[in-house]
């Protein structure tokens, strides 16, 4: 019998796989263990930041409880007892939903990035510093009425309220990112200056023409060399040609008579039976013809929108609509930002009344009480940029601390300030003004160009030289702002004047208060009027008209004034039956006041006063055709080019494949189609070669301006511009043919030689991009704030304005930021979307729970009447006083 030794009856060691496999096991469960981990920690992170929406909350400082309902989308409706309540709710919430992004932007507008941030934020910080505009908005602050001081008083105290009951990770995830990089930051107590502020960021958003100023300044100095001072301003004028008045609309052709404010006579009501009950069409309004059998274009019209700042609104009346009553539809054009710079709420005062008036809603700003675009229980209101004038540079001559003026050397005013940095020293920066403003050279590139090589920018357009500067040759040239922005207004208080007003009258007497940012503002109520105001703080100049930088030694350049409010221009029920603003020309050119040369074209008012027209002629207006009109993809400089394409000869079977779907295009800039994609690439080629790739390049910003341009060089193929010996190409037919074989080559690389599966919406997409961490470089951070990207149509210059920047991508940077149509047949109808969605906490299931919609142009009702509000609740929070 066998027995077992002992060596048998050790036990025996696993193979060396076996224990690889264990090794490999434990490896894996390690890393799982810690995965889960990690998930967990992360989602905690994240969670801990959303906002308590439903049962009750106590708050010190309330005085009665406040009823927060939200609905679907998390839009919330505040109702209180007193104004004081009121807007300390509406700080509240706007805190719960997107504190960091209130606190980023009074970091911003301060000039203090560099506290967050960091090093690389310090330049910002020293030209917004320059700037001044915290120091405004403090003066702002100081000079309101007790009443409206109250309002932004019981905002801050709202704001406080939730930053006392949660601190770092608990308020945003972002606060937990940052705390890896800047542990020892905390956000500081908001103030109403904090809010105040963020109206002149809006300002210099829209702040009209400093851009083609500077860059007209800068070709001028490049050109001087090459060119005689005459063929330079000649250049100046073909590249950035005068409005066409005789072919394009203006906002009011006809100014209105209207009372005076604070008059007792009220302005005369709508009927429907104006005009004998015909419409009058505009005589602005832009005739079509046929260019080809297939492509239908415009006749002589060119437009101007830059790459997608500016704004759609229009207004129509009663005589025009199935219901019998006004519709107004707004969208305004901005950069693309997430979370959404608007924030849509709706404020109720429990009872209204004279202590208590508020019963309105529409977008507001998170940081500012109020809402800025909206409707109320008996007006409507819209804005566009007002795309007027308001800023000029000026040169100055400067000997050490003093400068020139009027033959006398007077001291320039110099501040000192500090800006922190985050994790290194701090900066200190000396701040140089002289009466006309903030001297800006030595912050920026292009500023200091100016300055360095200053005598072609002074140049007027004819090529006459300026007044003789003084001083001798050692004395040297600066660039000073002067613009409106940087003088306190009353724009903070307008907000809420608009909000309160119940019939066109008061409408105006908030649109005085509206100073800056100019603003176009459109109007209708429920009693069937329709009106519109030009606002705004409007210089009345000198000798120049700002078009390029002026003399600053010289008084007789500057400002002498604003226009009057009463000689603005105004419309109130016109015959032709609707009002149109899209960044076009506000009056003809015979109005009394200089009000600006670089408006947009055009191009877009045109068109959409066509679409009325069409629309309304074959049936009476429907709110859905106005959400279809904000839709409009028509690209008006794309029929050019099919028209001037047809007789064209291109090599080699793709380029000519592409070339015949131009021509069969239907000139709708969609999403799925090619022939789109097509022919903005197409463009894209064609601006560059003209313009870009010259031995003298020329500027390729402003889309708008170069499909006025360059339909001007389509009806004078004789021009030679359309040579350019650095790419061998001689007159009109061989640069569209190299255009046209390169824009093939460029869109088959990235999209394949299938022309049928092209397509201009993933070529013009938009990644929804965090103004910050979003943009931070380093791919992990950036996947958990940003969104995207999403297939786009629309495009520069058409209706649905998603802009986009020439000679660097086609992704979209600029977009119709919310859409809103307002019917005043029935309120509760009123149709609302604006880009991503109502919280700014990444993961939160309405951090971009609107994007789908907006992409396809879907808007949703909004419910206002205190019945459809509640019926349309999900969540109620109460706040209650504490104690």
């Amino acid at each position: 019998m066998m027995t077992d030794s002992p060596e048998s009856a050790a036990p025996s060691r696993p193979s060396l796989g076996v224990r690889i496999g264990r090794i490999a096991f434990l490896v894996v469960a390690g890393i799982v263990v810690i995965a889960v981990a990690a998930a967990f920690f992360v989602t905690w992170t994240i969670q801990r930041s959303f906002p308590q929406t439903a049962g009750s909350l106590e708050l010190d400082g309330l005085q009665a409880a406040v009823t927060v309902q939200r609905d679907d989308r998390g839009i919330p409706t505040i109702t209180a007892d007193s104004t004081d309540d009121l807007f300390y709710a509406e700080g509240f919430v706007h805190a719960q939903d997107r504190f960091f992004e209130m606190d980023f932007r009074r970091h911003v507008t301060a000039g203090r990035v560099a506290e967050m941030f960091g090093e690389s934020q310090a330049g910002t910080d020293a030209f917004l510093r320059t700037l001044g505009w915290r120091k405004v908005a403090e003066a702002e602050v100081e000079a309101m009425d007790e009443t409206t001081l109250s309002y932004y008083e019981a905002y801050a105290a709202g704001v406080n309220a939730y930053l006392a009951s949660r601190s770092g990770a608990e308020l945003s995830l972002e606060y937990a990112v940052l705390g890896m990089q800047n542990p020892d930051y905390a956000p500081e107590p908001w103030e109403p200056a904090d809010s105040v502020a963020w109206l002149k960021a809006m300002a210099w958003d829209l702040r009209g023409n400093i851009e083609n100023e500077t860059e007209r300044s800068l070709l001028a100095a490049e050109l001087s060399g090459s060119e005689d001072s005459t063929a330079t301003a000649d250049l100046l004028r073909k590249l950035y040609p005068d409005y066409p008045f005789d072919e394009n609309p203006v906002i009011v052709p006809k100014i209105s008579t209207v009372p005076a404010l604070g008059t007792d006579v009220e302005p005369a009501a709508y009927t429907p039976t104006d005009a004998e009950g015909e419409v009058q069409q505009a005589s602005t309004t832009i005739e079509w013809q046929e260019t080809s059998n297939v492509i239908e274009a415009a006749s002589a019209l060119v437009g101007d929108v830059g790459e997608g700042i500016g704004s759609n609104s229009w207004v129509v009346s009663g005589a025009l609509t199935e219901s019998g009553m006004p519709l107004l539809a707004n969208d305004p054009h901005l950069g693309a930002s997430l979370p959404s710079v608007w924030y849509q709420v709706q404020l109720k005062c429990s009872t209204v009344d004279e202590d208590c008036p508020f019963d309105v809603g529409g977008f507001s700003f998170s940081g500012l009480p109020g809402i800025v675009i909206g409707h109320n229980q008996k007006i409507a209101w819209g804005f566009t940029n007002l795309t007027t004038d308001v800023t000029d540079l000026y040169l100055e001559r400067v000997e050490g601390d003093s400068y020139w003026r009027d033959g006398q050397l007077l001291p320039l005013v110099e501040t000192t300030e500090t800006i922190k940095v985050a994790g290194a020293d701090d900066i200190d920066l000396t701040i140089r003004s002289t009466v006309h403003g903030p001297i800006i050279s030595g912050l920026t590139d292009d500023f200091t160009a100016i300055a360095d090589d200053p005598d072609p920018a002074l140049s007027a357009e004819d090529g006459t030289p300026a007044p003789t500067p003084p001083g001798d040759d050692d004395t040297e040239y600066a660039v000073s702002l002067r613009w409106t922005a940087l003088d306190p207004g009353t724009a903070a208080t307008a907000i809420f004047a608009l909000s309160t007003a119940q019939d066109f009258d008061d409408f105006r007497l908030a649109a005085s208060l509206f100073d800056v940012p100019a603003q176009n503002l459109i109007y209708a109520d429920t009693e069937g009027n329709i009106g519109y105001q030009t606002p705004g703080r409007l210089p009345i100049r000198g000798a120049g008209d700002g078009w390029m930088p002026q003399p600053g030694w010289d008084s007789s350049y500057d400002w002498t004034g604003f226009i009057p409010f009463e000689e603005l221009p105004v419309a109130y029920n016109p015959s032709s039956g609707y009002i149109v603003t899209a960044n076009n020309a506000i009056v003809t050119d015979d109005y009394d006041h200089f009000l600006s040369r670089d408006w947009d074209y055009g191009y877009r008012a045109a068109r959409i006063a066509d679409l009325l027209e069409r629309r309304s002629a074959a049936a009476p207006l429907t709110a859905q055709d106005m959400r279809d009109i904000q839709m409009d993809d028509e690209m008006w400089i794309g029929k050019q080019l099919a028209a001037a394409m047809a007789d064209v000869d291109v090599s080699g079977a793709g380029p000519k494949e592409a070339v015949d779907l131009l021509l069969a295009w239907d000139a709708q800039n969609t999403a799925s189609s090619p022939a789109a994609a097509y022919a903005n690439v197409l463009w894209s080629n064609l601006v560059q070669n003209l313009f870009a790739e010259r031995d003298q390049p020329l500027p390729i910003d402003g889309q708008g301006r170069l499909f006025t341009v360059v339909g001007d060089l389509l009806d004078d193929p004789a021009d030679p511009l359309w040579t350019n010996a650095q790419l061998d190409v001689s007159g009109m037919e061989e640069m569209l043919a190299l255009s046209a074989e390169e824009a093939y080559d460029e869109l088959a690389a990235v999209q394949g030689t299938t022309t049928a599966r092209w397509n201009w919406g993933d070529l013009h997409a938009i990644t929804l991009t965090s103004d910050t961490l979003g943009s931070s470089g380093i791919a992990p951070i950036e996947a958990l704030f940003n969104r995207g990207p999403f297939p786009v149509g629309g495009g520069a210059s058409v209706v649905n304005a998603t802009g986009w920047q020439l000679g660097t991508s086609y992704a979209t940077t600029t977009v119709p930021s919310m859409r809103m149509v307002v019917d005043l047949a029935d309120l509760d109808a009123s149709t609302w979307n604006h880009l991503t969605g109502a919280s700014g906490h990444a993961f939160h299931e309405h951090y971009t729970d609107q994007t789908a919609d907006w992409l396809v142009g879907d808007q949703k009702p909004w419910a206002f009447s205190d019945k459809a509000v509640k019926a349309a609740t999900v969540d109620t929070l109460t706040l209650t006083p504490a104690g």
